[in-house]
């Protein structure tokens, strides 16, 4: 297998933001930096052993000389058990495209496997303190658990011992979980929907410059920053504050 001719940034990990529940953070994408310092044009595909946990935009591609791409990879709004954390990866394959073939899915189906070139990644999960976690659980020095554990701890004992626990605590709490799932999937519903609707805007762009002479069987692939409508993530969050403030009022 050769060596993989495609820089890539960054080199071993890809950090993903998850809650204390195992959740994905709501909004947050993470970027893979493609750059090609050769002077052949190169076919690029990104593979995940997750398919339905991340959404990843562009997942293949043309790299042509001398050329870069910005891959952005955005978890679902999904829950990540601790014991498949470590299974999470990310496999860049990549490939020099042959002299006077146009037809990428056809390169593909036809290149041996001798030819690919793999890069993998592993996927770090970090809390909102930063600490990561992996198969194992937390991996920071057992002192700072302690100390990261010690405020929690303090706050369980005071709310047991200054609030009586209600009989319905557990249904209104199942009953706010439900309501935070299913904002978070109108919300990946929203994000997929924009995404596309970029995506056929770049088609319809790329089409009309398809028409204009080009020197190569390849042309340079043009990519677009998502844009994960700030707008959207703020009536979610207030949405997400006022169900949990009102359970606890109630």
């Amino acid at each position: 297998m050769p060596n993989q001719v495609l820089i890539i940034e960054p080199q071993n990990e890809l950090k993903f933001k998850v809650d204390f529940a195992g959740l994905f953070e709501l909004g947050h994408t993470t970027y893979m930096q493609l750059t090609n310092p050769s002077e052949h044009t190169v076919l690029f595909k990104i593979k995940t052993t997750a398919p339905k946990k991340y959404c990843v935009r562009p997942n293949s591609g043309v790299l042509s000389a001398n050329s870069k791409v910005d891959i952005a990879i955005t978890p679902q709004p999904v829950h990540v058990d601790n014991t498949e954390k470590h299974k999470h990866k990310f496999m860049v394959q990549s490939v020099i495209a042959p002299e006077g073939k146009t037809n990428i899915d056809q390169v593909w189906k036809e290149i041996s496997p001798d030819q690919l070139m793999d890069y993998k990644l592993k996927c770090v999960f970090e809390t909102p303190r930063g600490a990561n976690l992996n198969d194992s659980g937390d991996t920071a020095p057992p002192a700072e658990i302690a100390k990261k554990r010690a405020p929690v701890e303090d706050a369980k004992l005071l709310t047991k011992t200054s609030f009586p626990k209600s009989e319905n605590l557990e249904s209104d709490l199942q009953k706010a979980t439900n309501e935070v799932i299913h904002l978070r999937e109108e919300e990946s519903k929203l994000r997929h929907e924009n995404l596309r609707l970029k995506e056929e805007l770049l088609r319809v762009h790329q089409g009309g410059e398809s028409r204009m002479p080009r020197g190569h069987s390849y042309g340079p692939e043009k990519t677009e920053q998502i844009a994960l409508m700030p707008w959207i993530a703020t009536a979610i969050g207030m949405a997400l504050l006022g169900i949990i403030i009102g359970k606890f009022l109630m």
